[in-house]
């Protein structure tokens, strides 16, 4: 069985990292949670076909695919992967290698993978066994980040309650440079300010964030292929930097940041155990003044520079610029699209295009805008609304029919009688005049002008004339003429010559009523 086709949005984010990044195919590896044979595959893919990441970035994601794979591009068959546990046991013996396993292999399936991938196959398998190493950190490498467990407090001016609050805690591999800020809660919306927080507050972008496993950052714990928040995700794309979540259970994975916490609960959370504070912002200006003292005190294991010396020396040259525009935070949901072709934000619905009812879509609420997105691409766009219970209807969005009835507007009823007739045009102003409500009139009016569809504007122009002879004030007599053909028989004008009034003495006759 073909194996599935790494996502295009996945590709796509491979050659950034590795055209605009400059990351390398392993690093590049680890931040996706893919292996290094397909980041491999993808570049060599890439650059046969000339494609660049300036034009991966204009194209879509199935032009990006058919750029890569083409439509005849058949997927190879899938080659029989060697036993990796067979492997480690084989070369405990004496003189084995992994070359000869190889040729073994191959004796045993000459189809199969050739030495490289033979070897990286064993290779990643091993990368599962326990290792324990330090980690050596490079100048704008990484910035960790983590929450601090001792949490700050202020209390309520209006209550007198007691507020916890959380510490968020980011720092520089390279040079220890430590920030801090307390925020409201964990959730997305905090999580993300606090990281543009940090990054403003380093003055630069280092090429990798490396979050804890918390639920604002990390959406699984795959410790392989994590799925990383969207708005997470969009943060990074935005400051263009990657992320590089820590492995589930391994805190060696994030041990600069566990260590930044510890050292922040001692200096600047127990140095606040005496004093007390009446709102965040307040605690925020004084954890500000704490967090310099902080960078600047001497770090004695690395000769009595302190971490702000250490990073205007060796690690603010290497981070990347910030971007002209500051991160605007955005909320992302699953909503389902109801009968009504609307979907539910906040008790407020927003429509989508009628075709997409019952269907999955996701939407971004960013700022005063709400964006509403089928399979990746953006299929409707709303003002936000605190309105509960009410609707934000776009007229293109509804069928004709819906959209009709939602525009009714009687002018255009009569608009359309005049390129009738005349007749047809006095009845329909008889309607609406009639029916001062305008639900009513216009119901009425369109009655009138379905006829003219099912029998056609001539006998309708018609019917209408003779109606009018006889004071109809309503489409009814119309249609009765119509279905019954009345609008087809001669009307009598006049009275016969033949016929004369009949000369009888028991008949008054026409000259009695003249006197």
């Amino acid at each position: 069985m073909a194996r599935k086709r790494l996502p295009m949005s996945q590709v796509k984010e491979i050659l950034r990292l590795l055209r605009v990044q400059k990351q390398s195919v392993r690093a590049t590896s680890r931040a996706l949670g893919v292996s290094v044979g397909v980041v491999s595959k993808v570049s060599n893919r890439a650059t046969s076909q000339g494609l660049t990441w300036a034009m991966a970035s204009e194209l879509s994601e199935a032009e990006v695919a058919a750029r890569l794979y083409g439509r005849g591009a058949a997927a190879g068959a899938q080659r029989p992967e060697p036993d990796p546990v067979a492997m480690h046991k084989a070369l405990m013996g004496l003189g084995v290698t992994l070359e000869l396993l190889h040729l073994e292999y191959l004796a045993e399936h000459p189809t199969g993978l050739k030495y490289t991938a033979f070897c990286d196959r064993y290779r990643k398998w091993k990368k599962r066994c326990r290792v324990t190493m330090r980690q050596p950190h490079k100048v704008g490498e990484n910035a960790s980040i983590d929450f601090s467990g001792k949490r700050p407090h202020y209390f309520d001016t209006t209550t007198g309650d007691r507020v916890d609050v959380e510490l968020f805690v980011s720092v520089l591999g390279a040079s220890n440079l430590t920030f801090a800020v307390a925020t409201a809660s964990q959730q997305v919306d905090d999580f993300i300010r606090a990281n543009v927080l940090a990054l403003e507050y380093f003055e630069g972008v280092p090429k990798a964030l490396v979050p804890d496993r918390l639920k604002s950052a990390v959406l699984d714990s795959d410790p392989f292929d994590p799925t990383i928040q969207r708005a997470f995700f969009e943060l990074a794309n935005h400051y263009g930097t990657a992320v590089v979540p820590a492995r589930p259970g391994k805190s060696r994975d994030k041990a600069k940041v566990e260590g930044a916490v510890l050292i922040a609960q001692r200096w600047i959370l127990a140095r606040l155990r005496h004093e007390m504070f009446f709102s965040l912002r307040a605690l925020n200006r004084r954890i500000a003044e704490l967090l310099e003292d902080l960078n600047g005190r001497p770090m004695k294991k690395l000769g009595n520079v302190s971490r702000r010396e250490l990073f205007e020396e060796i690690e603010r040259a290497a981070l990347g610029p910030l971007p002209e525009h500051r991160f605007e935070s955005s909320r992302w949901l699953k909503v389902r699209a109801g009968v009504d072709y609307h979907v539910t934000i906040d008790e407020h619905h927003y429509s989508v295009p009628y075709v997409l009812t019952g269907e999955l879509l996701e939407a971004r609420l960013a700022g005063a805008t709400i964006e509403l997105f089928y399979m990746g691409q953006r299929v409707a766009a709303h003002p936000a609304s605190r309105t509960k219970h009410a609707q934000t209807t776009d007229p293109q969005h509804m069928p004709r029919r819906h959209r009709e009835w939602a525009q009714r507007d009687p002018q255009q009823l009569l608009e359309w009688a005049c390129e009738v007739g005349p007749a047809t045009a006095a009845l329909m102003r008889r309607v609406l005049e009639r029916n001062p409500v305008v639900l009513k009139a216009w119901r009425s009016g369109s009655g009138l002008k379905k006829l003219a569809d099912r029998y056609g504007a001539v006998r309708l122009e018609e019917a209408c004339r003779r109606a009018l002879l006889f004071g109809a004030q309503s489409y009814r007599p119309v249609e009765r003429m119509l279905r019954t053909g009345l609008d087809e028989r001669p009307l009598p004008d006049a009275e016969p010559e033949d016929e004369r009034p009949i000369a009888h003495d028991q008949v008054r006759g026409p000259d009695y009523y003249l006197n």
